[in-house]
């Protein structure tokens, strides 16, 4: 007897959670507001609008500098950038930077892993500072792509979603991106992927939603559910 021919095993489609780390994963705006007060004083500029810090957060370091300093020369920008970078190893290598987790942000991760979505995260940070963050928190194995401002061109460009779509053979259409800031939104925008904003960051939900977020989420524990709901559209 002919044996029939098995048909063709169907892959599920890989899916990817891609994470802002600052401001979405952790609380990290008083270390970042004493490096770049520390960066200031080192290049005699005063005191930097803490404010203003903080709405930077997201950008590549060399961008927000240049952003926060517009009249200043593109030398300082870098020069500050570098100081930033020194305050901020100082500060950790002397266990004063503390960037506590959300809350509900350890259930959401285990929600998506559980549910057989991919993690990655996609910042502004340097992949020192993004690597000092994951382990402290003991969840460096949760993701499987980590896309950083230091690698490639940074938010709002779609290169990091591009970057971690190749790493992960997810596709556009089954990526979503989880973030506080317009940066985070755009840059999902022009990834062509979906997003999902978080209102206990740095950008208010009004320029979330006028940026183009998909859905808006007020708690940690929230974000699975907003982030299934888009993969399952």
């Amino acid at each position: 007897m002919t044996a029939m021919p098995h048909a063709p095993l169907r892959l599920a489609p890989l899916r990817l959670a891609l994470f802002d780390c600052d401001g979405t994963l952790v609380d990290s705006q008083f270390a970042i507001i004493d490096a770049m007060t520390a960066a200031w004083a080192e290049h005699g500029l005063g005191v930097p609008d803490p404010a203003a810090v903080r709405r930077m957060v997201g950008l590549s370091l060399v961008e927000a500098v240049a952003f926060l300093l517009p009249a200043e020369a593109p030398d300082l920008h870098v020069a500050v950038a570098e100081s930033y970078k020194r305050a901020f190893a100082a500060s950790r290598g002397r266990g004063e930077v503390h960037e506590p987790l959300f809350p509900g942000i350890l259930d959401t991760l285990a929600a998506l892993s559980d549910a057989g979505v991919l993690l990655g995260v996609a910042t502004g940070k340097s992949r020192r500072g993004l690597d000092a963050v994951l382990k402290g928190h003991g969840i460096a194995d949760r993701f499987v792509t980590l896309q950083t401002a230091d690698m490639g061109p940074g938010k709002p460009n779609p290169h990091m979603v591009q970057r971690a779509l190749a790493e992960t053979g997810a596709a556009e259409a089954g990526t979503v991106v989880i973030g506080d800031t317009t940066y985070d939104i755009q840059m999902a925008r022009n990834a062509r992927v979906a997003s999902v904003g978080v209102s206990w960051g740095y950008h208010a939900v009004a320029e979330l939603e006028a940026a183009g977020a998909d859905r808006i989420v007020h708690g940690g524990t929230e974000v699975a559910r907003a982030v299934l709901d888009l993969l399952e559209r």
